[in-house]
């Protein structure tokens, strides 16, 4: 009976550790923006994003066209966020103010494109190619 118990102990040490790396691979290469709060404030709207940087390579600037949709769906403005100083492996918060934008007339963020993306070795094409994004705000959050 002990070596059938060992036997099943090692069948699932072998499948935990086939699955852990695939795993690791499916995250890694992902510049991953999360759109965590959009907060009222005085002056209009703090959009607060957490970003995790599994490109592999740190960015000194990266460069966000970001299109604002009101509650009626159309756009509302475009702006451009700049995220700065994202090392690789790294997570890392980020504010934005947006003046005269309330936060409850956003139903929705698109990511119009990249308008910089720097770092040593950083091919141009690496922060739009690699985003993954996501919202915790109850603001839908796209491409």
């Amino acid at each position: 009976m002990g070596t059938i118990a060992g036997a099943a102990r090692a069948l699932i040490a072998a499948t935990l550790l086939s699955v852990a790396p695939a795993t690791a691979q499916t995250a890694s290469g992902k510049l991953q923006l999360e759109l965590n709060a959009a907060q009222p404030t005085d002056k209009g709207c703090r959009l607060v994003f957490v970003i995790k940087n599994d490109t592999g390579k740190s960015l000194t600037r990266a460069g966000l066209e970001i299109a604002l949709f009101n509650e009626a769906g159309v756009v509302d403005r475009l702006s451009v966020l700049e995220f700065k100083d994202m090392v690789a492996g790294k997570t890392k918060v980020s504010r934005f103010e947006l003046s005269g934008v309330q936060c409850p007339n956003i139903s929705r963020l698109l990511v119009n494109g990249a308008t910089a993306c720097e770092g040593e070795g950083v091919e141009p094409q690496l922060c739009q190619g690699s985003l993954a994004l996501s919202s915790n705000a109850g603001i839908e959050f796209g491409i």
